[in-house]
């Protein structure tokens, strides 16, 4: 069997059932889904579909929203309901299709995986700067979301494009590059079958990998998936938990565990509010489906496009305040030390910490105390040991760390204690 029946094949049959029981009523509102040809650098040759809803605001907000395989983006249009969700909440929609064989979306290749290495995502990210460009739209306010295919692509977007998108909710995806192979298919098993299970560093480690040099800050993720999928199996929804939280510096222990919804199994990690840096509902008995039953709108929340969102020169990430970093070193001609004081300065207490920084080039770690620091040079993480995890508000904690250097001896720019950015 071939690669693309082997893809409908799987996704088509549940698919199918979901749309026959979720075509949304059209929007009451007089936009039409409009499709625009010409928007740039399209290496695939992807269609383009737009929504643009009466009143949309001077500076809106933008949402990519990715269909499954088999699928398209007037499929995804009709069938979920992030359009009626725009015309409440107005913000503008792309739908990207894609165009080969089983019109699923590219995981796999090594140009995907790499920040402007080619193939669907720069068709999809020249559809963005299309729009941020005609509708002056806000960069800071753009974000992802999709199911299946479209699952896998925001995992895609978010970990080689972070310049472009503020964050994503990924509907029965995998983790960034676990789809990724090399003999030119598009079909991964043992990613799609769960078995490709790996450490939150080595998740990790992919992301950044996949735009070297980038040092700012990362989008935020929501994760969904269904406890009976048998396309892109449950162990998925865990790995993808592992490398976001990873990504972000953060414990794999969350910061809030609840239910808002019957079989709905939530975790937040870095905060406990709406907008925090990861989130994973697990959905109880739930197989390989497209958004429903308020999946959409609890999106739109995690996303912050249920308000009017930060302004046009903000973005949305945790603010300053949450902690304070006193960093000083003592400098060699190879080599240095640093101390390194953190200070919780929020209300709740932390029962676990993790401080995210990036070393200036040519810096390297070679020994720590007080902290595990991984990796040992460019964005760094240092956790707390087994002793010294427990901090209060207005406590501090110290630790150290030994490097060698290359000439360059300059502090790090910036620090961020459990996705939350210090001063």
């Amino acid at each position: 069997m071939n690669v693309t029946a082997r893809i409908a094949g799987a996704v088509i049959a549940a698919v199918t059932l979901v749309i026959a029981g979720l075509i949304a009523a059209p929007p009451a509102a007089s936009a039409q889904l409009t499709e625009v040809t010409g928007f740039g650098a399209n290496p695939t040759n992807l269609r383009m579909h737009l929504y643009v809803p009466d009143g949309v605001p001077a500076r809106p907000a933008v949402l990519v929203a990715v269909h499954y395989c088999t699928g398209s983006g007037p499929a995804f249009h009709s069938g979920t309901e992030f359009a009626s969700q725009a015309d409440q909440h107005k913000f503008i929609v792309i739908y990207p299709s894609a165009t080969r064989s089983g019109s699923c979306f590219d995981v796999s290749s090594p140009q995907a995986l790499r920040h402007d290495g080619g193939s669907d995502p720069v068709g999809i990210v020249s559809m963005v700067r299309y729009v941020q460009q005609r509708y002056n739209a806000d960069p800071g306010r753009t974000y992802v979301t999709g199911a299946s295919s479209g699952g896998m692509m925001t995992n895609v977007l978010l970990g080689a494009y972070p310049d472009v998108f503020s964050a994503g909710a990924a509907f029965m995806g995998v983790p960034f590059g676990c789809f990724a192979t090399t003999d030119g298919s598009s079909w991964n098993s043992e990613c799609a079958n769960g078995q490709r299970i790996m450490t939150p560093q080595q998740w990790g480690d992919l992301v950044r990998a996949a735009y070297p040099g980038y040092s700012g800050p990362r989008p935020r993720m929501q994760v969904w998936h269904g406890t009976e999928d048998s396309t892109l199996r449950y162990p998925n929804f865990q790995e993808q938990i592992k490398q976001w939280t990873n990504v972000h510096g953060l414990s794999q222990t969350p910061s809030l565990t609840d239910q808002p919804r019957p079989g709905w199994a939530r975790t937040r990690y870095g905060g406990t509010g709406t907008t925090v840096p990861v989130e994973g509902i697990s959905l109880q008995g739930v197989g390989h489906n497209l958004p429903q039953g308020g999946m959409a709108a609890a999106a739109i929340a995690f996303l912050g496009l249920d308000t009017g969102g930060p302004g046009p020169s903000e973005t949305p990430t945790p603010q300053p305040g949450a902690c304070q970093v006193a960093y000083t070193m003592n400098t060699w001609n190879t080599g240095f030390t640093a101390s390194v004081t953190v200070t919780n300065t929020g209300a709740a207490q932390l029962s676990s910490w993790s401080l995210a920084f990036t070393l200036p080039a040519g810096q390297r770690v070679t020994s720590a105390w007080n902290a595990t620091i991984t990796p040992d040079t460019g964005q760094v993480t240092a956790k707390n040991a087994g002793y010294n995890g427990t901090l209060a508000p207005g406590a501090s904690t110290q630790f150290g760390f030994q490097a060698t250097h290359g000439g360059n001896t300059a502090k790090p720019a910036a620090f961020t204690l459990n996705g939350a950015a210090c001063t």
